[in-house]
Formats: C-alpha cells, structure tokens, sequence
C-alpha cells in the first residue's frame, strides 16, 4: 500500500483526493498540506477518512513514511517543490505544468538524474478513454502514415480576466493539454507552430494581456500537420473531440455525454449535450493515471508522462505565445530545448 502526502488541497487537490478514495485500491492518503486550510476542510479531508493535515508542506516532506506526493499546489511553486521533494526522496506526481520557465524545468530534469525517484506529470487526457483507443488504434496501423491530426478544446465558460492574467496565458494553461494531445496521439515530435489568436468571448481577457480563442497549425517531424481549435466558451458544454487521418483511413473520438440516447419526434432528433466540464469528463482519467504512476513505483517500470514530456509540451506553449504575439511561425528550434 504507496502511502501518499498531498501538496495542496484546491480545486484539483480535491479532484485527486476523491478520485483515489473512491477509485484507487494500491493507495492511502496520510496527509494533505495546504496553508490555507479551514475547519470546514479539515472536516473534509476526515470525511475522505485523512486524518491529518497541515498548513506546512515540510511535515509531508520530512514524514518518513510517507512514500510519494502529489503536487497540486499553484504553478508557480511546482518546481520549488519538486526539487525539495527529490531530495526528500520522495516519488512524485506533479500537475501540469512543472512552470513556465524552462530553466527551473531542466532543474528538475537535473536533479532527477541518476536517481530512482519515480517523477510523473499530470496530463490526464491520455488517460481518457477516448483517447486512449484513438492512440491504440494509430499505434496499431489502422490509420497507416499519419498525415493529419485534428483536435476541438473549448471550454463551457471563460475564466475570469484576473484568472488570464496570471495564468500563463491561454496557451501554457488550457492549450498545452492539446499540445501534449497533439504529441500522443501522433507519437510524433512538433517541429513548427503558428497561431492565429483572438479575443471573441470576453473583451476583459484582452485587455488582461490574454486570448480567448485561437486556429493553431504545428508541422511535425514527418511532415504531417496538426490543426488544434480553442474557445474560452462553448454555450453547449465542454466539447472535446480528436481526429488522427492518415494514409490508411481515421481514427476519431466525440464527446462524452450523460447518455447516448436520442429522441426523434415530428419537430427533430434530440439528444444529450457533452458532459458539462472537465470534471465530470476526466474524473475516471484523474484515477486511472494515478493508479499508473502508483503502479510505476511498486513495479519499478518508467511513469507513463515523464519530465521530459513535461517539457516539451512546455516548449511548444512558449512556442506558441510567441507566434501569438508576433504574428509569425515559430520554431522549435527558437526554444530552448
């Protein structure tokens, strides 16, 4: 049984909470830190049968038995963290992104070299399982050579212009799960990015310093190209969908929804809208790749998201804020790798 320490009990310190106490067999959560923890969340944790929390992440550093921890605290401090919790020897499971500076990323990258420690990043789209058939199916041939991938990512509701403005920007916070998407689904690196932004859904992210909506093209390594779409907005609900074409036939994936069910009467065929937010369609992936990298540290197998993917999808996020902002294709290669 991996006893596991939480950093962090916001939003989605929640969602991994509850996902492994309802979901996770192998695990046990011990203690959750947070600094700004309330009677009302100690309540919760004890609820979710945590007996301990605390306001000091180094109590779960400096806990012996505790195995691994999950960082779910702001971005700005995931890397801080990271470092400290490698050379507490723990195995890591951090959020997206490791940070928006490549510098502190390779540091973690440094400092995780020749180690044991078992490092994963959280990108749990690969653990949909729309996803993951779409993947199955290019891994095995059924689409022949990939050409083109295809990606829709729009958001029930916008954030707020003060949560834009801190967030990165539109591409570091909500597109890099599609960047790393595009990279999955493909099994290819990305060579080039150009973006075509805008503001459309809320004048105030703009004026944030932000986008709200954005047609992204990447080449890739082969050649093949990737087309990603993105709204802050989508009045129907959280649409996700994906698309792998290539030389042998497609492979796509559509929207998850409460029921298939579709009623047709004289005045046309209804049916149910996607589910409404990342929640409610990414529950079961939250669990699922946790129980991977818990499975990764019992068995000693590599993590399925490393660091270095970590990176990557950074990269290309960083890749295209510039090509945002100057109206050009970026390369790669610009990056630093």
């Amino acid at each position: 049984m991996l006893r596991i320490g939480i950093i962090g009990a916001g939003r989605i310190g929640k969602v991994h909470t509850q996902s492994i106490c309802n979901y996770v067999r192998d695990a046990v959560i011990t203690t959750i830190a947070d600094p700004f923890i309330t009677p009302e969340l100690e309540q919760w944790a004890k609820q979710n049968g945590i007996a301990n929390t605390t306001k000091n992440y180094q109590d779960i550093l400096q806990d012996p038995n505790i195995d691994a921890v999950l960082i779910c605290s702001s971005t700005d401090t995931h890397a801080a963290i990271s470092l400290e919790a490698i050379a507490a020897g723990k195995h890591i499971f951090c959020e997206k992104p490791i940070d928006h500076d490549i510098g502190k990323i390779k540091a973690v990258l440094n400092a995780l070299a020749d180690t044991s420690i078992k490092y994963m990043v959280g990108f749990n789209r690969r653990f949909d399982h729309n996803f993951r058939a779409v993947r199955a199916a290019v891994e095995a041939g059924k689409v022949g050579k990939v050409e083109i991938v295809k990606i829709t990512s729009r958001d029930p509701n916008p954030p707020s212009a003060e949560y834009a403005a801190r967030s990165g920007g539109m591409f570091l916070d909500m597109t890099i799960h599609d960047f790393d998407m595009v990279r999955y689904l493909s099994g290819e690196e990305v060579e080039e990015v150009f973006v075509h932004p805008a503001v459309l859904v809320d004048p105030a992210i703009g004026e944030a310093g932000d986008v709200d909506t954005a047609v992204i093209t990447l080449k890739l390594q082969s050649g093949a190209l990737a087309v990603i779409d993105n709204c802050r907005r989508c009045a129907y609900g959280y649409d996700q969908r994906a698309e792998v074409f290539g030389s042998l036939g497609a492979a796509a994936c559509g929207n998850d929804a409460a029921s298939n069910v579709q009623v047709s009467a004289a005045n046309g065929v209804t049916g149910e809208k996607p589910l409404f937010f990342f929640l409610e369609r990414y529950m079961r992936a939250y669990a699922t790749e946790v129980e991977e990298f818990i499975a990764a540290v019992v068995n000693d197998t590599p993590v399925p998201v490393d660091a270095a993917a970590g990176l990557e999808a950074v990269r290309i996020g960083i890749a295209a804020t510039v090509s945002s902002k100057e109206g050009r294709p970026v390369k790669l290669a610009e990056i630093e790798a």
